[in-house]
């Protein structure tokens, strides 16, 4: 028979000693008709059930459910562990009806109702469900044998067509399922290549003119008849240039992908294979992690992963790390299941003394004991975290734009390709009555023209906008990785520069989840490490200001009244609780303790006084050398001020008035104000041990009681021990509200502890702090409504997370979140950008996150922020470049073509792929190295519906196009009047002064804004200076040496110059365009591009329409399950701005870039 079944319950005795813990090897001779409460006792607590727990027999589900649920009285609501009513405590979260519903289910609950336990912790959940005796039958199961190893298929009502008695435990399987996850199936790298390749907008639009211009340049070189002594054709290079670049830019992509791929399938081979202790048929074995049902009962001792959801059920000082589940920062004691409930049953309230949750993903620190499994597998917390996580990237905010502008330029290019061919195939027809010409030689004509029609679309397509997307993010990558910033996601980098808000975990994110001495006062000396105002207050300067004498005493305090001790793996060396290493780590790193083994050898150690629970505190007796005895007391420093009669002073011990009194007592109130647990030292010294009348009768050497000694004691001091903030986090928080980007603290941790650390962080001001359970209570509706501002999140279960992630982007945010537990794993995935700790971070935060912290440090948040506002600036640097090159070339081969009595255009197809392909791909290489500086900082973040192409781009790119129209033409119409030249030389002279218009056109573009400077910081971009002398060098090579390839002739002297000095004017042109006044170019723009808008958008939407026809029903399948998987509870779609669909969002930018 247990122990503990008929202790009664004493007035004075603490919760945590009402009843003592049981004894392991105890637990299997449990007396079933003297549970653990009697029948008439627990009826007082649970009035709606008719019986005993220990008297109830499984009721078989009258419902496809399978639950018996039962009634609680409202009473009880107020000592659980949130705010739940007892009315809905088994209610399904929305979204998680279906683990309520089981077909044939033979147990009295579903996994759904077991999980309402846990997620979060809830005592009126666990009351409903009976406590531990209901949960015992309702499982059929046995708190001390466990499962029987005979089990099968169970008995009950529900008949089966086909039988499975011979499969072991075949009923709770498939009710409750085993504790494995559905194996997710790598990708192919094949597939990876056409997903790389069909994703991408730009490079099938660039596949449709490579394949035409590889067509007709086929036809040139084998179809026509050139004559005997013509050069050979070259128009197919242009073809097979463009099949290149986007073989390049999939196979990068792709390389990059299969690689992420076989990390998380290596990461899926090692997940937590291990064994562990169960007991089953009254017997004690090891059994594979993955063979842990339902109903199992499993020791764990200290060390421990805890592999799956359970209930307490006996043992010894259990205590639990749950920060990297829950992000609870304080270790967690566990009360077995039958005491929560005499608690309960007493009134008990004190949330810390009823907690019998096993959650899984936690670590046990201390004691031993057993617990009864309720979740495996996805049903358990860790799993539902891990399949949380298992959904496809959503695109991007920039690819979003990049589609939007590439389909505008397609529509663009088609309708201006599709103009020119009429224009000039009218003027072909006209030509044709009395024509000499032969059908052969009209057909080649026709091709010529047509020729030139497919030119336009492919001077118009951006050919090296995916290439230099991907320079740009490799760049970065490369760059942030000597920053310690790991980057697994190459597109996160530039998602990154337009984040609007930052969701951070507190426990090992903010703080540095290691619970340290911050704060303290010693007699009339004090210091902080705490406040940023108090930096000549450190506890260095503390520590200088002490004599040998006090340095002593503090360390002997400390050292010999601890029950931690030295060892790997645990914080500053020690092993042991938090409270204890913490002192233990003040001692070692600011008193200049030693060795801790040493100074315990070194004492004279007579008796240790275990922790009285009732006093709060615990005590050590040291003999002195001069043969006296010190009794060192250490614990709440509230109860230990009372029990001091004197304070100890550098100047000696003094007598402690009430002035003195009530100074400690404001301090001690003012560090718990700030959140910090406080305790205190006090010592007494004594003539003999153990003082006359406080012998143990059983051995008179000893003390009998540590309350009988706690008077007429010496106070020595008192600290204010707090996980302490991670150094330069507040800095951080203040440079990304300068940024415009919003910090958000999410935790698992209460709102006391979590309001002091976000206040601290800068976090808090003066917006809402929440609870979970409130939280989550919420309509869309209103937590739209409180989002803007809130600050903190407290008490938050995984879920919170993900929701709270999920409506941010609902309105149109773009959301990073930071975090280094399994508890983050959901909200990481579901974010824009996720970030884990490299050092810290367990390997589901890490697998779940975008870039990995590699020094743990929030401040390299902005590392990434400033590199991905890089990245964008890089890929509009490179917009604004391509589409001047793109525009001036379209007018000037369109306008020239149509001039031209042989309908020629004075750029060739070869001319115009190096200018519009391999100076494009220089230029995007050069465009995309430049390094962020603090400046890039100084402005607000993109939101996802701006343009990726601003006014003031616009205003560079038409101005720019102007000046090289006007030139050029000037050149080409007029230049033979004043300057003589032959055709051949003419022709040759406008294509270099053309590419050199370029070259000098890319130091314009190095800025984006309206600053005049654009040769900051160009000395140190030595990729830029580099790939500049390459574009000179092979543009003088190919007028020297590339006359045939490219039509030309060498030219002379002063034709160099005229190209080189007429181009050189377009850096003082782009000075002029920068002054000119931005809302005046708005006003002219609108005035001037309203007609062709007009136009534009209706033709627009029934190309679309006719595209959306001709779409393979896979594709639009393919984008239905991606729309399906990133939509939120209420079916809004969370990847893009206000619910949109990637398409509308496509639409949208469209018009935002016309």
């Amino acid at each position: 028979m247990r122990a503990n079944t008929n202790d009664t319950l004493t007035e004075d005795a603490s919760p945590a000693t009402l009843v003592p813990e049981h004894a392991i090897k105890g637990s299997h001779s449990r007396d079933r008709s003297a549970s653990a409460l009697s029948t008439s006792s627990l009826r007082n607590v649970l009035p709606g059930r008719s019986r005993a727990p220990s008297e109830a027999t499984l009721a078989l589900p009258a419902t496809s459910a399978g639950a018996s649920t039962h009634s609680v009285a409202s009473g009880i609501s107020k000592h659980t562990l949130d705010s739940q009513s007892q009315d809905d405590a088994l209610r399904p979260d929305p979204g998680t009806e279906k683990d309520f519903e089981v077909v044939g289910n033979k147990f009295a609950f579903s996994p759904g109702q077991l999980n309402k336990m846990q997620n979060p912790k809830s005592l009126a959940a666990f009351i409903a469900l009976g406590g531990l005796p209901g949960l015992e039958t309702g499982l059929r199961t046995d708190v001390d044998a466990g499962l029987s190893l005979e089990e099968t298929e169970l008995a009950g009502s529900v008949t089966f067509e086909e039988s499975h008695s011979g499969e072991a435990f075949y009923d709770r399987k498939r009710v409750y399922s085993g504790n494995t996850l559905p194996a997710k199936k790598p990708i192919s790298f094949f597939k990876l290549m056409w997903e790389a390749y069909y994703r991408e907008n730009v490079l099938i639009l660039l596949s449709v003119a490579a394949v035409i211009s590889l067509a007709l340049g086929l036809y040139e070189t084998f179809g026509v008849d050139h004559g005997p002594n013509a050069p050979p054709s070259i128009d197919w290079i242009e073809g097979c240039a463009i099949c290149v670049s986007i073989a390049v830019v999939v196979m990068v992509g792709a390389v990059n992908d299969y690689q992420k791929e076989r990390a998380f399938v290596k990461l899926n081979a090692k997940k937590e294979a291990r064994d562990v202790k169960v007991i089953r048929s009254g017997k004690s074995f090891t059994l594979s992690v993955y063979d842990v049902l339902v109903g199992d009962v499993l020791h764990m001792e200290p060390g421990d992963i805890i592999p799956v959801d359970g209930i307490f059920i006996s043992g010894h000082n259990v205590k639990c790390d749950e920060s990297s589940a829950t992000g609870e920062s304080d270790q967690m004691k566990k009360t077995n299941a039958e005491q929560v409930l005499r608690l309960l049953e007493r009134g008990h309230s004190d949330s810390k003394d009823l907690d019998p949750f096993v959650i899984s993903g936690s670590k046990v620190l201390e004691g031993v004991g057993t617990y009864l499994v309720t979740s495996v597998g996805i049903n358990s917390s860790y799993g539902k975290i891990l399949m949380a996580m298992r959904h496809e990237m959503e695109p991007t905010p920039l690819q979003v734009k990049l589609d939007g502008l590439a389909k505008s330029i397609a529509k663009l290019a088609t309708g201006a390709s599709f103009f020119l061919l009429l224009v000039l195939l009218f003027r072909l027809v006209a030509t044709f009555p009395g024509s000499p010409l032969s059908a052969t030689e009209k057909a080649s004509k026709f091709m010529d023209i047509l020729i030139v029609s497919v030119t336009i679309i492919v001077v118009a397509v951006p050919e090296g906008l995916p290439l230099a997307i991907t320079l740009s993010l490799a760049f970065a990558t490369k760059q942030m990785v000597k920053m310690n910033n790991l980057v697994r996601i190459m597109k996160s980098c530039e998602t990154m520069g337009n984040a609007t808000t930052i969701c951070s975990d507190k426990t090992g994110t903010l703080t540095q989840n290691k619970m340290t001495v911050v704060a303290g006062t010693f007699g009339e000396d004090t210091f902080d490490d705490k406040s940023p105002g108090a930096a000549n207050n450190r506890s260095t300067e503390f520590a200088q200001r002490l004599t040998s004498e006090q340095k002593r005493l503090l360390i002997e305090s400390i050292a010999i009244n601890s029950t931690a001790f030295e060892g790997d793996g645990g914080e500053f060396g020690f092993v042991g609780s938090k409270t204890e290493t913490a002192l233990l780590g003040f001692a070692k790193n600011v008193l200049g303790m030693g060795s801790l083994s040493q100074e315990r050898t070194s004492a004279h150690v007579i008796q240790l006084l275990p922790f009285d629970s009732s006093r709060k505190c615990m005590g050590a007796v040291q003999k002195l050398s001069n043969g006296t005895y010190r009794l060192l007391v250490k614990g709440a420093s509230e109860i230990l001020l009372g029990y001091s009669s004197s304070i100890a002073l550098p100047s000696g011990q003094v007598s402690m008035d009430v002035s003195q009194s009530k100074r400690i007592a404001t301090i001690i109130d003012n560090y718990a104000q700030q959140s910090l647990r406080t305790i205190g030292l006090i010592y007494r010294d004594f003539q003999q041990w153990p003082p006359r009348g406080a012998e143990n009768p059983d051995d008179p050497s000893i003390a009998a009681d540590l309350g009988t000694l706690l008077d007429d004691m010496t106070f020595l001091g008192v600290v204010g021990i707090q996980d302490p903030i991670r150094p330069g986090v507040p800095e951080a928080v203040q440079k990304a509200h300068h940024a415009g980007v919003i910090t958000r603290m999410v935790t698992g941790d209460n709102v006391i502890t979590a309001k002091a650390i976000a206040v601290d962080c800068g976090i808090y001001t003066d917006g809402i702090v929440m609870e979970g359970p409130e939280f989550r209570k919420l309509s869309d509706s209103q937590m739209d409504e409180i989002l803007p501002r809130l600050q903190v999140l407290a008490r938050s279960s995984p879920e919170d997370k993900r929701v709270l992630v999920t409506r941010l982007r609902h309105l149109g945010g773009i959301v990073a979140v930071t975090g280094d537990g399994t508890n983050d794993g959901p909200a990481l995935k579901a974010a824009d950008i996720g970030f884990s700790m490299g050092i810290a971070g367990t390997e589901v935060a890490k697998e779940a996150s975008a870039i990995i912290l590699m020094d743990d440090n929030f401040a390299s948040i902005l590392t990434a922020l400033m590199w991905g506002r890089a990245v964008n600036d890089a890929v509009q640097k490179f917009l604004q470049f391509q589409i001047t090159v793109n525009i001036t070339a379209l007018l000037v081969a369109f306008v020239t073509a149509v001039e031209d009595p042989d309908m020629r255009s004075v750029l060739t197809a070869v001319q115009l792929l190096w200018i519009n392909l391999f100076m494009d791909s220089l230029a995007a290489l050069s465009l995309s190295t430049d390094a962020p500086t603090e400046e890039i900082l100084d402005r607000p973040p993109t939101p996802r519906t701006a343009s990726i192409i601003s006014m003031t781009m616009w205003k560079m790119i038409i101005g720019q196009t102007i000046y090289q129209v006007i030139v050029t033409f000037v050149l080409h119409y007029a230049g033979p009047l004043f300057l003589g030249y032959p055709e051949a030389e003419m022709r040759s002279l406008i294509f270099n002064l053309f590419v050199w218009l370029q070259i000098f056109n890319q130091y314009n573009n190095r800025r984006l804004d309206n600053n005049l400077n654009i040769f900051v910081n160009i000395h140190k971009n030595y990729h830029f200076i580099v790939l500049n002398i390459v574009m000179v060098g092979c543009q003088i090579a190919i007028v020297f040496y590339g006359s045939t390839a490219f039509s030309i002739v060498p030219l002379n002297g002063p034709q160099w110059a005229i190209s080189v000095v007429v181009a050189l004017f377009c850096m003082p042109w782009g000075v002029c365009v920068r002054l000119f006044p931005d809302p005046w170019f708005a006003a002219i723009a609108h005035v001037v591009g309203w007609p062709f808008l007009r136009v534009y958008w209706p033709l627009a939407r029934v190309t679309t329409r006719v595209q959306n026809k001709l779409r393979p029903k896979r594709k639009q399948q393919n984008d239905q399950k991606t729309l399906d998987a990133a939509s939120s509870d209420s079916g809004s779609y969370i990847g893009n701005a206000n619910g949109k669909s990637p398409v509308d969002t496509v639409r949208d930018v469209e018009k935002s870039v016309l």
